[in-house]
């Protein structure tokens, strides 16, 4: 059984929580977003069950690949740049 202490950085958002018989409980999905990017952590079960078979699984997968998509993004320009100072010529003595 998986359950807290879950050694991740706080999240920006805490999306739902898994609560086991016996009190146990753990952060099931969450949000982060570092720089331009989105993740979303989920942890919808164990393999023994066949869960990515679940409706309703498939349907926060579903969601949490839209919410991560890019909206906006600054592409980056590529070429050459303009020199910081004159560049003096070489000269061949």
């Amino acid at each position: 059984m998986y359950g807290e202490h879950f050694d991740i950085p706080a999240p920006d958002e805490l999306i739902m929580v898994s609560w086991f018989e016996g009190g146990e409980v753990f952060r099931s999905g969450c949000t982060f977003t570092r720089g331009q990017g989105k993740i979303f952590y989920f942890r919808p079960g164990h393999e023994t069950y066949p869960t990515f078979y679940n409706e309703q699984v498939r349907r926060v997968l579903s969601n949490a690949v839209k919410w991560a998509a890019p909206s906006t993004r600054e592409y980056p320009k590529y070429g050459n740049h303009k020199p910081l100072e004159a560049i003096k010529a070489k000269t061949n003595a």
